[in-house]
């Protein structure tokens, strides 16, 4: 496979330092210099295959991510946290697309298709303003169901060929929407705590609309494009500035100095040191998938 970032282009020097971030034994650390991770693997592995990279790190990236899953299907953070399993749904993307790694993807799928968040019934009293009986997906297993988790889970399915009428799919979609804030964007999970409206994130706005992409109107979600276009400009952080130019990529919405916002951050590393595997993997995504994570690479 030929490398879809040439050796000039301005991203290119940044797509050969994460492939030098692979370790011997296929995967990626969370940070330079440490241990392979499976959250870190799968996201390096999404970056490297937009990037073209030479196949053998991509394949070395999911087969270590295969050999990390356990038998019920899901892929964990560490061997001591099996409740852990927010790195299935990146796992997931990681694999898509290949034949060697085609059932343990199925594996994973199905997995989630099982997990669940706890959910309970609205009480006309809680302090929370958003639906509790809303079934989604937890960072960890036994726990109430978030935005980042339910974001990452609905893409991964949609990439598995799940849609949204498929159950798990179409009431993740109904709880994103709820947990939308009432002036646009999300946060973590809450929109209302005792009668305060809580403040929207850039990188959870940014995940629920990849998300919610093609499966929801715009007019749903306008008020969330427009809170995330004012902020880009002013985005400096990596993980952040990643989020935001995917999800208003998926809209259509990418603002035109998107691959300079980009690169400014990457170059940021020289004052601030070394981002971490996933910020790093998810700036290259955003920089050569300007329609979106799910998008084809352009």
């Amino acid at each position: 496979m030929q490398c879809r970032t040439s050796r000039d282009t301005p991203i290119a020097q940044y797509v050969r330092h994460l492939e030098k971030r692979s370790l011997p034994d296929g995967g990626f650390p969370a940070a330079r210099g440490g241990l392979s991770r499976p959250d870190a693997t799968a996201w390096a592995v999404i970056a490297l295959e937009a990037a073209g990279s030479p196949p053998g790190i991509i394949h070395a990236g999911r087969s270590r991510l295969a050999a990390d899953q356990l038998h019920d299907g899901r892929v964990i953070v560490s061997a001591g946290h099996p409740e852990a399993f927010w790195p299935t749904a990146a796992a997931i993307l990681a694999w898509h697309g290949s034949e060697d790694h085609r059932e343990a993807c199925s594996a994973a799928a199905r997995f989630l298709l099982r997990a669940t968040g706890r959910q309970w019934p609205r009480r006309p009293q809680s302090p929370f303003g958003h639906d509790t009986s809303l079934c989604g997906w937890p960072w960890t297993e036994g726990t109430h169901s978030w935005v980042e988790p339910t974001a990452l889970a609905t893409i991964a399915l949609r990439a598995a060929g799940c849609d949204k009428d498929q159950p798990r799919v179409g009431e993740a979609v109904r709880m994103l929407l709820d947990r939308q804030l009432p002036d646009g964007g999300w946060n973590y999970g809450n929109t209302v705590v005792f009668g305060r409206k809580l403040y929207p994130m850039p990188d959870m706005t940014g995940m629920a609309l990849s998300a919610l992409s093609g499966l929801v109107s715009y007019v749903d979600v306008a008020k969330s494009v427009e809170y995330l276009r004012a902020e880009a400009p002013g985005l400096r952080t990596p993980f952040s500035l990643g989020w935001c130019l995917l999800g208003l990529g998926s809209w259509g919405s990418r603002p035109s100095e998107a691959e300079a916002l980009i690169l400014n951050c990457l170059a940021r590393q020289g004052e601030c040191g070394p981002y971490d595997t996933i910020a790093y993997s998810l700036l290259v995504s955003a920089f050569l998938k300007p329609r979106g994570l799910s998008s084809p690479v352009e």
